[in-house]
């Protein structure tokens, strides 16, 4: 079952977060648009590569009225400890949730049984707790998050104008699309 437009389940966790530890609930998600980026584990080869990206990116996401959340299976004081050692990981001004327990993983889909780690998952949730995208493949495929943040904009924009659809590589003040009987053939 596909967990875009359902409500982000209840949960309970710790981050790390500009040199505190936080608590973090479902509700800790509303009246914002979020940005989930789930990766395996911290002190590994590609996470710091994706966090750093992220870290690179997120002056667009705040613009934009978004925090970022990266998840790992791992503690909140493996987080602090992973921010404090790795330079790509020390430019994240975003909270690093710890979700040892594996309750965000399974919740969103990306947990591996097998290695108790999670897949690399992407999910952009609107300010009422919506999942609107999701974007999971292999830990292999390290993500670009100049897309995640195409996506927010996408996602942002068919928000604020019902009946409006972006098309292939839309970008922010791109031509969008009104579906319609006109168009079916016609593209």
């Amino acid at each position: 079952m596909s967990l875009i437009n359902t409500q982000v389940q209840p949960f309970k966790a710790s981050a790390f977060h500009n040199g505190k530890f936080i608590d973090l609930t479902e509700a800790s998600l509303k009246g914002k648009w979020s940005v989930l980026i789930f990766m395996p584990a911290a002190f590994t080869f590609n996470c710091p590569t994706e966090v750093e990206d992220a870290a690179e990116h997120y002056a667009e996401f705040q613009k934009a009225g978004a925090e970022v959340y990266i998840v790992t299976t791992d503690t909140h004081f493996a987080h602090k400890v992973w921010h404090e050692t790795s330079p790509a990981v020390g430019k994240a001004k975003f909270p690093l949730i710890g979700d040892p327990t594996h309750q965000l993983t399974r919740a969103f889909g990306v947990h591996i049984d097998e290695e108790g780690l999670a897949l690399r998952g992407t999910f952009i949730i609107n300010p009422e707790g919506v999942i609107k995208t999701v974007e999971v493949h292999d830990n292999a495929i390290a993500r670009d998050v100049k897309e995640t943040v195409r996506k927010l904009a996408a996602a942002q924009y068919v928000a604020s104008h019902p009946g409006q659809v972006c098309p292939a590589k839309w970008q922010e003040g791109a031509k969008t699309l009104t579906p319609s009987l006109d168009l079916v053939g016609k593209i």
